[in-house]
């Protein structure tokens, strides 16, 4: 593949996107509907970047895709879209865990809705479909929650604070109207999103979520 558009001053203050899809047709109307947007500069996948998105199209999830993510995030550094037509019961905890936070149905990949998950996950507010959020809370709901006062979970406890803020992503907020609600400035929902996933190792919101819902801090 040759890099879509050519390098330029003008593209740093761009979101870097780099598109991987299994066949031309899919990776050329990915391409098609993001090409739309000026504030995306399409790079090749070939092509040095250590932040910006990667926006990943697939049938279902197998094995090879989730070590892809996984690479994607932890050697590259890219923040993954992943478009998907069927996410399995079972699959969809690995992939939060995995460090996905945005995550598209293929059917509702519209050029407008691709761009609203790439520039969610450029900042790290996350994007999940309605309908996966509450598969996701069902799922962690079954798991046995961690004891949180027991010795070891001294450490990983949430703050009061923590917790009203993971409460409002569980509902779908993004960080502009969690600050509204809680009457802080968006750099401060940033910073405690940022310290509580640095401090209990998760990946992003959507994985902090999930650790929150099965620590039994919101339901």
């Amino acid at each position: 593949m040759k890099r879509v558009r050519p390098a330029s001053a003008e593209h740093q203050t761009k979101i870097p996107v780099v598109v991987h899809a299994p066949d031309p047709i899919l990776w050329e109307g990915t391409i098609s509907q993001l090409r739309r947007h000026p504030e995306v500069d399409l790079v090749d996948e070939s092509t040095p970047h250590d932040d910006g998105v990667a926006v990943l199209v697939a049938e279902s999830l197998d094995q090879a895709l989730l070590s892809r993510l996984r690479t994607l995030i932890r050697s590259e550094g890219l923040r993954p879209v992943l478009v998907i037509s069927l996410i399995r019961e079972a699959e969809l905890l690995d992939v939060i865990e995995c460090g996905v936070g945005a995550i598209v149905w293929r059917h509702e990949a519209t050029s407008s809705r691709l761009l609203q998950a790439v520039t969610a996950a450029f900042r790290g507010d996350g994007d999940l479909p309605s309908d996966l959020l509450g598969r996701l809370m069902n799922q962690v709901s079954m798991l046995r929650p961690g004891a949180v006062g027991s010795p070891a979970a001294q450490t990983s406890y949430l703050t009061p604070r923590e917790i009203d803020v993971l409460r409002l992503v569980a509902g779908g907020m993004d960080t502009g109207e969690i600050a509204e609600k809680l009457s802080y400035s968006e750099r401060t929902i940033k910073n405690i999103m940022q310290g509580l996933t640095t401090r209990l190792n998760l990946r992003n919101r959507a994985h902090a979520v999930a650790y929150a819902m099965r620590e039994g801090y919101i339901s």
